[in-house]
């Protein structure tokens, strides 16, 4: 009987065997795996991710989307086509929607619009969204694309590791809508077609001639993530020694 492939899904449905994306994705593997297994996305499949951790996170990814908008204008501009273009005036326009259901997201978790609006922007955020608009103002589309590549396409990662997860909590699971909104199709197609274009990208702009240059912004990306994650497990230990002293 022949042996069942038992490759992950999350190591073969993104990019094409050989490409740049997956050539990236494992020259940085353990800076891959850190983030996009963060104990902060394992405590989201288990269910065991505290609130003020959660509540971090979703208002500080309302300013990063601001400046994923502001990365996608500028991908506009550095477009190598006038269709690129237009995909990227749609993805404009569908990320500032997504601003709006953010803050309806964030009203559900008890965090009012002006609370969300009125929060600065953390070290975390500031460092990781700066960073990916440097790298396209200095290079070209495709040095965005890989600063810009572990958040779209890691995102759908981190979602199949989670539905792949033995221990994932289903039932009860307060971050449950969170898992389902990057593990529905619609999400994972985007994800992959952002891989199949970066591919695309690699090989019409020389890609694999500028690897050790790529793979570096992509490792910092990946590794900026993670800290992305972390700063929202940080906020949850601040709040609990902050309980802790008020009530010990």
């Amino acid at each position: 009987m022949p042996v069942a492939d038992r490759t992950p899904a999350w190591e073969t449905d993104f990019g094409a065997e050989g490409g740049l994306y997956r050539r990236l994705r494992s020259a940085c593997a353990d800076d891959w795996a850190a983030y996009t297994w963060h104990p902060f996305c394992r405590r989201l499949s288990d269910g065991s991710l505290p609130l003020p951790a959660f509540r971090r996170y979703l208002i500080q990814d309302y300013l990063f989307l601001i400046h994923f908008a502001r990365a996608k204008a500028l991908a506009v501009f550095k477009a190598e086509s006038i269709e690129a273009m237009r995909d990227k005036t749609a993805a404009i326009a569908a990320i500032l929607s997504e601003t709006l259901m953010h803050l309806k997201y964030c009203e559900g978790w008890g965090i009012p619009e002006a609370e969300v609006r009125a929060t600065p922007e953390s070290a975390e955020t500031v460092s990781y969204t700066r960073y990916v608009i440097d790298r396209g103002l200095a290079g070209d589309i495709l040095d965005l694309e890989v600063a810009l590549a572990p958040c779209t396409v890691g995102y759908g990662e981190v979602a199949l590791r989670i539905l792949a997860d033995p221990q994932r909590r289903v039932e009860g699971n307060a971050y449950q809508s969170w898992i389902d909104t990057y593990g529905d199709p619609g999400y994972q197609a985007m994800a992959r077609a952002a891989a199949a274009r970066f591919d695309a990208l690699g090989e019409s702009h020389g890609g694999h001639a500028r690897f050790a240059s790529l793979s570096a912004t992509f490792s910092e990306a990946a590794r900026l993530e993670a800290r992305f994650w972390q700063q929202g497990l940080d906020a949850a230990a601040g709040h609990t020694a902050a309980y802790e002293t008020r009530h010990g």
